[in-house]
């Protein structure tokens, strides 16, 4: 009896040490993850938060209206072969570098450059570009949120012509794309003429423009509403920039709201944005996903594919377009020169 109820302590005893063991090394990982962390500005909750950071910096607007666009004019598959070579090259190991350099010397795009004071400037080139970015992306955002407030309207306003800034040249789609327009502007013209006859001595110069001015005004391009809705109701284009306009209320509310928004994600830090994240990073891929399959469903979209992604290899002997196309789209899409990815892992561990 007193030989198994020795054996029995023996083995409570261990127990009771591997248990303290085991809490002994979560502590001491949960002190070190706490030492780590800054409790002055943060560092971020997890790696999925700095992840999703980082792909949905990468994948914004350019990438829905500006990579499709650049792609198709510089001959299809073909522009690809440049785009990725130069993100090979140069795109990636920039980045590389920048998330390197970032979390060895763990500070900001400015006083980073105590290592140099020298380059000092360049820390504040990329914080002043940062933030122009910022301001026209938050314009880009008001308009977004103007269309979208409008868009929950029972007749939309950019799909008729029955509005109060639509003008003669409205039209739908569909519609003859030029019509006779000798009424649109007759006192402009005949007054344009004059003048032309007042300062020509030739009779026969003045009969040539003349007529160039008739031939033109018999054609004049339609435009779409939502053409004219952009145009004449939301930006309201004045002649030109002498012409400064009125203050639209609603454009300036929309601004207003899109700023909110953004301190409402940066409230709390690196904490906060790094939830919204998984939001704002998962978005841009959902709207891709319905953009493709609402494009593969309209009727002749097998011709479209086909006219986009096969290569063109004449267009790669264009280099000032395609080569200076692909290499600015790269600059563009992932800004390696704006210190973004030095600041995300400036809020590494």
């Amino acid at each position: 009896m007193s030989g198994s109820y020795s054996t029995q302590n023996t083995d409570e005893g261990c127990e009771k040490v591997k248990h303290i063991e085991s809490q002994t090394r979560l502590s001491s990982s949960t002190n070190s993850m706490e030492s780590d962390e800054n409790k002055v500005r943060g560092n971020w909750t997890g790696r999925f938060d700095f992840l999703l950071s980082c792909i949905g910096y990468a994948v914004g607007l350019g990438n829905i209206w500006r990579f499709p666009y650049l792609c198709y004019r510089n001959g299809g598959g073909a522009f690809l072969i440049p785009y990725l070579t130069f993100l090979i090259l140069c795109g990636m190991p920039l980045v590389f570098l920048e998330m390197s350099y970032g979390q060895f010397a763990n500070l900001s795009p400015i006083t980073v450059w105590k290592m140099s004071p020298f380059f000092k400037g360049i820390g504040y080139g990329m914080v002043i570009i940062s933030g122009m970015v910022c301001i026209y992306y938050n314009i880009i955002l008001t308009w977004t949120l103007y269309y979208l407030f409008n868009s929950f309207r029972s007749v939309l306003p950019w799909g008729n012509c029955n509005n109060d800034w639509n003008d003669e040249r409205c039209a739908l789609r569909g519609e003859q794309n030029t019509s006779n327009a000798t009424n649109i502007n007759v006192s402009v013209l005949s007054n344009t003429t004059t003048t032309v006859y007042r300062h020509l001595e030739s009779s026969t110069i003045a009969t040539n423009v003349s007529t160039m001015i008739g031939n033109a005004s018999a054609k004049v391009l339609k435009q779409t509403p939502s053409e004219q809705y952009w145009q004449k109701n939301v930006l309201q284009l004045t002649s030109g920039i002498e012409e400064m306009g009125e203050l639209r209320l609603e454009l300036s509310l929309c601004l207003l709201l899109a700023w909110v928004v953004v301190f409402m994600c940066l409230a709390k830090g690196v904490k906060s944005s790094g939830k919204v994240v998984y939001v704002t990073a998962t978005f841009p891929y959902l709207v891709l996903i319905i953009l493709v399959v609402r494009g593969v469903t309209l009727p002749g979209s097998a011709n479209g594919i086909y006219h986009y992604l096969v290569p063109k290899w004449e267009k790669l002997g264009q280099f000032k377009r395609c080569y200076c196309d692909s290499n600015y789209q790269l600059w563009h899409k992932h800004f390696c020169w704006s210190g973004y990815f030095q600041h995300y892992r400036f809020y590494g561990s």
